[in-house]
């Protein structure tokens, strides 16, 4: 009897002990829309099902990268991981970093606070969108927003012929999409 299925959290977001045993993930960003006040930023990913809740020091890394809209992060693609160094309430907890972002040319560095009156520069690396390998299967996604994100993510004449033609089919079973930037 395989256990891995009961091994993940009972939690509506994505955690540090997901990543922790998969090691580091490429996401696809599907959509940013607002939290509760204490977590405030929930950042939907086509693979994965639940959210993504940054804390402060990822979202000032976002925001130093990509800039302050949120909408603008639809397609754009992240790596995250878990990094046990990570301290809440002084202890070594861990929590989820991110390590790569599309769309950016360089590597950058983000100054963050690591504790009260200390800070220290955080480096985010390029991340290399690899247009022939697409982030999920696009003949059998349902998931609209993902196909968009896909869409949105790459410069792939063929990736997106395959997202153009499973929408199709996705109309002709009585939904419509439109993609955008498809004239």
């Amino acid at each position: 009897m395989d256990i891995t299925d009961t091994l993940a959290p009972k939690s509506d977001q994505l955690d540090a002990v997901d990543l922790s045993h998969s090691g580091p993930r490429t996401f696809t960003i599907t959509d940013v829309s607002k939290g509760a006040p204490d977590q405030p930023v929930n950042v939907h990913l086509a693979e994965f099902p639940r959210v993504w809740r940054p804390g402060k020091s990822m979202r000032r890394v976002l925001a130093s990268c990509w800039g302050t809209d949120a909408s603008a992060y639809v397609g754009r693609r992240v790596t995250l991981f878990c990094d046990p160094t990570v301290k809440f309430g002084g202890e070594a907890v861990g929590g989820i970093r991110v390590s790569h972002m599309s769309h950016i040319d360089k590597p950058t560095k983000v100054p963050l606070i690591v504790t009260r009156g200390k800070s220290a520069m955080y480096t985010v690396q390029p991340l290399k969108v690899e247009a022939s390998t697409p982030a999920l299967d696009i003949a059998t996604t349902t998931d609209r927003a993902a196909l968009r994100a896909l869409w949105q993510a790459t410069s792939s004449l063929e990736v997106r012929d395959q997202v153009r033609a499973r929408v199709a089919e996705l109309d002709a079973a009585g939904e419509t999409l439109p993609i955008e930037g498809d004239q």
